[in-house]
Formats: structure tokens, C-alpha cells, sequence
């Protein structure tokens, strides 16, 4: 039984009634707003096709997860379809939870599930070694999967102006790029800046001068995302992030710990390479993983390996500023050092003939 399927698609067909429910589904992804929308789309279709008696659950490796193999197996007094909800924030079920779920798993594929009874998963992504374990296997061999992807700034122009079609709205592209710009890594303040705007003006276009008296500065600046710009070779948007991380009074020592560290374990990697060792090896025993692993490679091919001893002694520099010390060489103001010790990984262009 186990198939992956596109939300948008499977949703549109469960509303319409084109297609019944399979018994398990699990939907997977890190964007709560898109967690909850298809959460909230296959239980209207649980409710449409007559499920509904509901038990939600939130569960992780302390649960008793007897109460789950339970909720499939009550029978109701009056013959009602059960859906039972099953939400795991952290994505590690433990020793018991993970033989539940491989168990439930198997009974959906084998046939031996209860027709009377839907069960809907909902997990973060998980990261490379989680997914090849045996639970999760199981579940994306015998249950629906819906894999949500995560809206990066790239695409996030489109989504804004996706959703905005289907409030009969537009806006040009310039004003887009805008609102995504107030907007970035938060798609729950998108969403709602979106829906403001339907509430605010007619259907058809909307000027800028518009918009932009409606839509508030919401991004939400984050250490790890400041990483990300850092890695990918975006000096501008690193900066960027980095003053929304100062204007919101983020610590420094904080920011300091998620660029300084990734330094170290960057300058371990070339080291590793430049030895010969097996890179991806290396990158499994760093724990770096997904989209972390390819910013990683993209910044390694493209800052010179004999860089990063000067990086590092760099951000063992700013930690000395952090703290008041002076440094010779260096300005005097953390945070403006901070920026230069990013841009020498976010500035640096690749050299040719350098992949």
C-alpha cells in the first residue's frame, strides 16, 4: 500500500470525493503552517466519509504507547469510524514507540488493519539516519507518505503569489520580492500578512503603496538561517540576517556559537579532504545532514581549504571582543566584527576551475 502523494493533489481528490481514504497516513515536514493545512484537509475528508470519533495524541520516547495500539482497537458503542491522530514534535519514538509504529505499519500492509479506524502520522522530516531506521522504513513502505517540502526564500515569492491567486489577488513582482523579504522564515506571518490582505482590499491588483502599509516587518532572523545564508555564498542577505538578529537583541555569544562552530567543523572537513579521507564520512560523524550537508559541499568548493585556519582564528578573535578585550587589528565593535567573520565564507567567489 505504502506510495508517496502530493498534498495539494490528494487533498483536491479527497475533497471532491474522488477517492476514499487509505487506513495510514503520514505526513512529514518541518513548516508547521503546511503541517497543519494537511492535517486539517484529511481530517475533513475523515469527517466526509464518516469518521467521527477523534483521539489525538501526542507522543515521544517516554509515552505509554500501549494507549496507541489501544485507540485502534476500542470498539465504539455505537459503531462510529474512529480517527485517531498521532503527533510526534521530535520525531524520535524510542525503543517501544518505534516497535508500535513498525507494528501498525505492518498491519496496514498486510490487510489486517481495522476498516473502521484511520490513522494520521504527523512527524518533522527527519534526517537521513531516523529515515533508514526500522520504524520509519516500515512507514514509508505501508502507509500514504506526504512529504512536505520546506518554502525556501527563492521560492517564496511564488508561494505568495500562488496564495494570493486564490484570494482573486495579485500583486507585481517587485512588490513580491518585498513582501517576501518582510516575511522570510516565517510562513505562518506570510500566511496571515496574506490573508490581511484579503480583508483589507477588494479582489483584483494591489499597488505597493498598499501593501506595504499593511504588511508588517515579520521575518524572523535565527541563527541557524543565518548559518544557512552564510554557507550558500549570500554575503548580502548575511548581513542582512545579521542585523535582524542585533535589532532584535539576540545574544551575541549565541550568534558567535552558530557561525564560529560551523567554522571549526567546516575547516575540520577541509582538513579531512585535503587528506584524502572520505568527505561524506566525515560529514556523517559531524552530524551533518539534508540541506545542512549540501550548504557544507557548497561552501567548501568554494572557500580555499587554506582559509579556514584564518577563520577560525578569527571567531577565537571575536569571542575575545565578546567578552571586552581589545585586538589588535580588529574593530573595536563585536557585532561589526561578527559581519566580517561570516563574509569570509559568505563573500568568498568561487575561483576558476575551483567546483
Amino acid at each position: 500500500m505504502g506510495r508517496p502523494a502530493d498534498p495539494d493533489s490528494l487533498i483536491a481528490s479527497l475533497r471532491q470525493g474522488r477517492k476514499a481514504l487509505d487506513p495510514l497516513y503520514v505526513v512529514s515536514g518541518d513548516e508547521p503552517l503546511l503541517v497543519t493545512e494537511t492535517m486539517d484537509g484529511l481530517r475533513a475528508a475523515a469527517i466526509a466519509q464518516g469518521y467521527t470519533q477523534r483521539s489525538s495524541m501526542v507522543m515521544d520516547a517516554n509515552s505509554d504507547w500501549s494507549a496507541v495500539l489501544a485507540a485502534t482497537r476500542n470498539v465504539s458503542l455505537f459503531g462510529d469510524r474512529r480517527l485517531v491522530e498521532l503527533k510526534l514534535p521530535g520525531g524520535k519514538p524510542g525503543k517501544s514507540g518505534g516497535e508500535t509504529l513498525q507494528r501498525l505499519a505492518e498491519m496496514a500492509g498486510s490487510g489486517q488493519w481495522d476498516g473502521d479506524t484511520l490513522m494520521l502520522v504527523s512527524l518533522p522530516r527527519l534526517d537521513k539516519a531516523t529515515r533508514s531506521g526500522k520504524w520509519a522504513g516500515a512507514l514509508w513502505q505501508h502507509a500514504t507518505t506526504l512529504e512536505l517540502a520546506s518554502v525556501e526564500r527563492a521560492q517564496l515569492p511564488g508561494w505568495i503569489r500562488q496564495r494570493l491567486a486564490q484570494q482573486n489577488q495579485e500583486v507585481d513582482a517587485q512588490v513580491l520580492e518585498w513582501m517576501a523579504d518582510k516575511v522570510e522564515g516565517n510562513l505562518l506571518a506570510a500566511f496571515q500578512e496574506i490573508q490581511k490582505l484579503a480583508l483589507l482590499y477588494p479582489e483584483g491588483r494591489i499597488e505597493a503603496a498598499d501593501v506595504e502599509r499593511a504588511v508588517l516587518n515579520v521575518a524572523r532572523y535565527d541563527v541557524f538561517g543565518l548559518r544557512d545564508a552564510m554557507l550558500a555564498g549570500q554575503p548580502a542577505r548575511t548581513l542582512s540576517m545579521l542585523a535582524g538578529l542585533r535589532a532584535e537583541g539576540t545574544a551575541l555569544p549565541l550568534v558567535l556559537w552558530a557561525v564560529g562552530d560551523e567554522i571549526r567543523v567546516l575547516a575540520r572537513l577541509a582538513e579531512a579532504r585535503a587528506q584524502g579521507r572520505d568527505l561524506g564520512g566525515e560529514m556523517r560523524k559531524g552530524r551533518v545532514f539534508g540541506n545542512h550537508e549540501r550548504l557544507a559541499r557548497q561552501a567548501l568548493a568554494r572557500v580555499p581549504p587554506g582559509a579556514w585556519p584564518a577563520a577560525v582564528q578569527h571567531a577565537h578573535e571575536v569571542d575575545r571582543l565578546i567578552k571586552g578585550l581589545k585586538v589588535p587589528g580588529r574593530l573595536d565593535d563585536p557585532w561589526e566584527e561578527m559581519g566580517r567573520l561570516a563574509l569570509r565564507v559568505a563573500a568568498v567567489r568561487p575561483a576558476a576551475g575551483r567546483g
